[in-house]
């Protein structure tokens, strides 16, 4: 419940904010990430708008698609909302990376959120594909691990917060805060996703589904025409 109100919120916020005007004039009143791209080409504008559309429309349509009760009440509705949130997440990974080299982070910005749109469509290709050929435990894992990076636009705002927030103490009576949210842009293009994945790998192990293993025992090396050897139990 708190993952689909939180998911819903933020949605909400983020379409409220920018389908108001222009960036231009939302820059002026100081609106979110306006002032960042504002001044960008049209092409870099037009890429923003899509982003936040189509992340928004992930982040919505894929809280009903973790549920078990809904996929097996609806498998129609859960099919054509899958394809629909795929082609989200694909087109909000390609939208993107056409905002990269304007991010409000910088380099940190290019590697970490351009990371996140690649593991981001990736994943969701991964899904698809799954399910096509009727693996559907891999396809469920999958898609865990896709919303878990579309749920960075959550996480994003809540690591960004807290990170300004423990600046205050040391920032004196007069904060910077320019300077407060900067410093916090350091982490949070990787902060924002990579715990996300931890928790979704601890999920997917907790149901029993395909997981990812950092280590794997090793087979037994073997020498042409000479049995392998067992070693001795002491």
């Amino acid at each position: 419940m708190v993952l689909a109100l939180s998911a819903l919120a933020i949605a909400l916020v983020s379409i409220a904010t920018y389908a108001q005007g222009s960036l231009r004039a939302l820059a002026d009143e100081d609106a979110g990430l306006a002032s960042t791209y504002a001044d960008e080409s049209a092409l870099v504008q037009g890429a923003f708008f899509v982003h936040v559309a189509t992340a928004a429309f992930a982040l919505v349509a894929g809280v009903p698609q973790l549920s078990a009760r809904l996929r097996r009440r609806a498998p129609r509705g859960h099919r054509v909302l899958g394809r629909a949130y795929v082609v989200a997440v694909a087109v909000g990974a390609v939208s993107s990376w056409v905002m990269l080299p304007a991010n409000s982070a910088g380099l940190a910005g290019v590697f970490g959120f351009g990371t996140l749109a690649v593991l981001w469509v990736g994943s969701g290709g991964r899904a698809l594909a799954a399910i096509r050929r009727g693996d559907v435990a891999s396809h469920e894992a999958w898609m865990l691990r896709t919303y878990a990076l579309t749920f960075a636009a959550v996480t994003l705002r809540t690591w960004t917060g807290l990170l300004i927030a423990v600046q205050l103490p040391g920032a004196g009576p007069d904060p910077d805060v320019e300077a407060l949210f900067a410093n916090a842009c350091g982490p949070v293009p990787f902060l924002c996703w990579v715990p996300n994945l931890v928790v979704a790998e601890w999920l997917i192990r907790r149901r029993g589904l395909p997981a990812y293993r950092l280590v794997t025992a090793a087979a037994p090396a073997r020498t042409a025409g000479v049995p392998a050897v067992a070693a001795p139990v002491p």
